[in-house]
């Protein structure tokens, strides 16, 4: 799976919201597991940025002294990333996931 790929299908069932963009990558690294570099993660952003793939990352919430960092998929990236999980019973195409990726209770 590519940079690209992976972040789009980390974001969609994992929280990434923090301080800056290097905690963003170690937070991802650490969900991953991946051997994706600094640089490499960098330019997938980017791509999913300008692909129209996730919203803005940085962010300065109401009220707050410092810009923050998060990552959060548009609803074009949701589907993206659904398209990308793996076989007929990923939990990613399940009927019961909405279109921000949560899980509907039965």
């Amino acid at each position: 799976m590519d940079a690209v790929q992976l972040l789009l299908t980390t974001a969609l069932t994992h929280r990434i919201d923090e301080p800056n963009i290097e905690a963003g990558f170690e937070r991802f690294s650490a969900l991953t597991g991946s051997s994706v570099g600094y640089g490499a993660f960098c330019d997938a952003v980017a791509a999913c940025v300008r692909d129209k793939l996730v919203r803005e990352p940085v962010r300065l919430p109401e009220g707050a002294l410092q810009c923050h960092w998060h990552l959060e998929l548009t609803p074009a990236g949701v589907g993206a990333a659904r398209t990308m999980s793996v076989g007929p019973c990923s939990r990613l195409n399940s009927p019961n996931v909405d279109a921000l990726g949560w899980v509907g209770r039965s």
